[in-house]
């Protein structure tokens, strides 16, 4: 019996573990050095400051995971990044682990 509870236990360990965060597949270290590259400057004209205001303000636009990965192709988009989808998920990832912290 106490074997089959442990078993159960570490099972349910296994796969809450392996519920990864949304945007895994990035590498927030390059995403960081991207967003230093490509984001600060515009965000720091419209917010002041570091630029970060955008992600911390009240009334922010992005609330979701989803919604983040929108966001920052809509950004590469307008800005003709032409980021492909593992640059983007870098942005995501950096993004997501510093300010929005998404956990789906």
């Amino acid at each position: 019996m106490l074997k089959s509870l442990l078993f159960i236990f570490c099972t349910m360990l296994i796969v809450s573990n392996a519920q990864a965060l949304p945007f895994d597949k990035g590498n927030p270290d390059i995403g960081k050095k991207m967003v230093a590259e490509n984001c600060i400057s515009c965000h720091a004209s419209s917010f002041g400051g570091d630029g970060s205001g955008i992600y911390t303000r009240e009334d922010r636009k992005v609330k979701t995971s989803s919604g983040l990965l929108t966001q920052i192709r809509f950004c590469s988009t307008m800005l003709n990044l032409k980021w492909f989808e593992d640059e983007e998920l870098n942005v995501a990832s950096y993004l997501n682990k510093n300010y929005y912290k998404f956990e789906k």
